[in-house]
């Protein structure tokens, strides 16, 4: 697939390489792309990793009890219909010690599908679909609580943020499903940077929200960029810190420059040290400062 703009981030207090480690083995065609060590944080040292699930990237990081991740969003991955024993096989390793949302079965609009919250916390929706896709993860958002009713709004307001962006697909909730209302979207498919993404809303009763446990990290290339996507998507203020915006249906968002990402796979500890001390006092993230630090200005 092209370069994954769009990078779905996990919080972790102290396990993130168990659960990369378990995902490693859950999944094929995955990998630990890199590791790094930030030293003298709120956190004291956390460990961020990069790694591939299935071909699509995700990152972690340990970083201290702040955030649980919960259901809001999860990760919808997609089985062909001669893959039914694979999909068997992950989903068994995945509700190990998890907990069943929704059973393994089959449903009207999948012959097998089920969600479930792993014992990390990350939800994971299994799907079997004849439809032809090219990537098999799909970031999936869950509109509920004050946000009920807001899945169709958001999407308008994401697709216009975003390149390479639009509508794929949408479907309503029908008649007698309270209390889902049928102006309301039962599930929908749309493209950021050319990425698939599901949204849906759900008037049922939940205990959760959307939170910065699972969060999105934007690679951008220029200052201007951040400029840009710090200006459509910060819409609480006192949520700005390092990179991380929050927006206004309460998604978080981090916009990082993608040489931040290359000094921190390349740099020597000390470099890393010295830009990890910058972006600290950062809210939004200026390049050229964290380039200064990296080189020892």
């Amino acid at each position: 697939m092209p370069s994954q703009k769009i990078i779905p981030h996990l919080w972790f207090d102290n396990n993130a390489k168990e659960a990369v480690d378990h995902y490693l083995k859950v999944f094929p065609e995955s990998e630990i792309r890199s590791n790094t060590t930030l030293n003298d944080t709120p956190s004291g040292e956390a460990k961020q990793f990069d790694f591939n699930v299935f071909g699509y990237r995700f990152m972690a990081i340990n970083a201290g009890p702040y955030f649980v991740k919960n259901p809001s969003i999860s990760f919808t991955v997609l089985f062909k219909p001669s893959e039914a024993q694979l999909l068997q096989e992950v989903w068994d390793a995945l509700a190990t010690d998890g907990k069943i949302l929704m059973p393994l079965d089959q449903y009207d609009f999948s012959e097998k599908f089920g969600w479930l919250q792993d014992q990390f916390d990350v939800s994971w929706q299994l799907l079997i679909t004849d439809q032809p896709f090219d990537t098999r993860i799909r970031p999936s958002f869950m509109f509920i609580n004050d946000n009920v009713g807001r899945a169709e709004e958001a999407i308008e307001y994401y697709t216009s943020v975003f390149n390479d962006s639009g509508d794929v697909s949408k479907f309503y909730y029908p008649e007698g499903m309270e209390p889902d209302k049928p102006d309301t979207l039962a599930h929908a498919e749309f493209k950021l940077e050319n990425q698939y993404f599901v949204a849906l809303d759900s008037a049922h009763n939940h205990k959760f929200d959307f939170n910065e446990g699972v969060s999105l990290l934007i690679n951008v290339d220029t200052q201007d960029e951040i400029d840009a996507y710090w200006e459509k998507l910060s819409h609480v203020p006192e949520s700005e810190q390092c990179g991380w915006v929050k927006d206004q249906f309460g998604v978080s968002w981090q916009i990082t420059p993608s040489i931040m990402g290359k000094m921190m796979k390349e740099g020597t500890q000390e470099q890393i040290d010295r830009v990890t001390q910058a972006f600290l006092k950062m809210k939004k993230f200026d390049i050229q400062t964290l380039v200064d630090a990296y080189e020892g200005k």
